[in-house]
């Protein structure tokens, strides 16, 4: 799930990354009306590399995570990435992860975002 934290973290959150020392695409304003899910902010994000840093340490837990709560008959694991306004960055950083357990059942939540976009 990505979401806002101006707007409060998810109540029912396992995990919560905080994504707002990241660049940040809203003080740019071509990319202001965008979202993580379009390419130029894509861009913008992955320009200097430090996301990726980032993104690796959170499947590492994650990864680890996920097997361990399987091995222990759970069926749910909350994993939420927030940024300011859960427009850009948070929501980057939810579909790639997303996009990393092909064999596990992933609903992907953009909590910020208007249904049509998410």
């Amino acid at each position: 799930e990505s979401f806002g934290f101006k707007y409060g973290i998810p109540k029912d959150a396992d995990f919560v990354f905080d994504a707002r020392f990241l660049p940040n695409p809203h003080w740019i304003p071509d990319l202001k009306p965008l979202t993580g899910l379009d390419e130029p902010v894509i861009r913008f994000l992955e320009e200097d590399g430090e996301i990726f840093p980032f993104l690796d340490a959170a499947y590492s837990l994650v990864d680890a995570s996920v097997k361990r709560y399987m091995e222990r008959g759970f069926s749910n694991l909350s994993i939420c990435f927030g940024c300011t306004g859960g427009q850009h960055r948070s929501v980057y950083l939810a579909e790639r992860l997303s996009r990393t357990f092909p064999n596990e059942q992933v609903l992907l939540r953009h909590r910020q975002l208007p249904p049509t976009q998410a």
